[in-house]
This record gives C-alpha cells, sequence and structure tokens, in this order.
C-alpha cells in the first residue's frame, strides 16, 4: 500500500496514494489506523482523492477508522472523494454516519473547530 502521513499537533493527515481502495488495500489501512490511534492521536482526515474504487472491504476500513476515533473522543474525516467512491458510501448510506467534506483544508479546519468546542465545554464544567 503506498500512502503518506503527515503527523501534527491535533491531527494526523493521511493520503492514500492508491487508485484502488479493495481487500488487498485494507488490511495495511486498517492496521495504519490502529497504530496511529494507539498512538494517542485521535483525530485522523484521511485524504482518498487518488482513490478511483472502493468497495466493501474498503468501506470497512474506513468504519474502523471511525470507530476508533469515535472511541477516543476524536473525529475521523474523509476528504477527496472521487464520484464513484461517494456514490458506494451514499448507497451504503454511510454518509449518515462518517464525517464527508471536500477538501483537506476543509477537514482540517473542522477538527480545530471541533477541538476549540471541546475546550470550551471542559472550562464551562
Amino acid at each position: 500500500m503506498k500512502y503518506t502521513v503527515d503527523k501534527h499537533e491535533k491531527y494526523v493527515l493521511i493520503k492514500l496514494n492508491e487508485s484502488k481502495l479493495n481487500s488487498l488495500v485494507t488490511p495495511q489501512l486498517k492496521s495504519e489506523l490502529i497504530l496511529i490511534n494507539t498512538e494517542g492521536q485521535r483525530n485522523i482526515i484521511l485524504d482518498l482523492s487518488q482513490v478511483k474504487f472502493a468497495d466493501s472491504s474498503g468501506l470497512s476500513s474506513l468504519l474502523v477508522g471511525h470507530r476508533l476515533c469515535k472511541n477516543a473522543n476524536g473525529s475521523f474525516i474523509l476528504c477527496g472523494l472521487s464520484e464513484a467512491v461517494s456514490r458506494l458510501v451514499t448507497i451504503s448510506q454511510l454518509d449518515n454516519v462518517l464525517t464527508i467534506v471536500p477538501t483537506c483544508e476543509e477537514g482540517i479546519d473542522l477538527i480545530f473547530m471541533e477541538e476549540i468546542e471541546k475546550e470550551l465545554k471542559r472550562e464551562v464544567k
């Protein structure tokens, strides 16, 4: 699996450099998501702008990322979905579960907004 990991203080950006998100790629992606999460990162942005095709095992890996981040009180954000991948996510009704934004920049902004909200809620308590 070809990918890049860009670690920041508040989030990790993973850019998948594969054209297919299928059963050949998903075991490695799941492993990377679990590793990042166990390192203490709770906010993950997954850039799928290079991915042109996904199957059910690909969707499964996205749900793993979502669950890991949610359990850590963080966010799992998808960005750069192609039309085909977006259609599959919609058909499987995962667009109601997953957070999807058009660009990575919007994903980064969303994470910073959510982190500020969490800090404000902690200060109120």
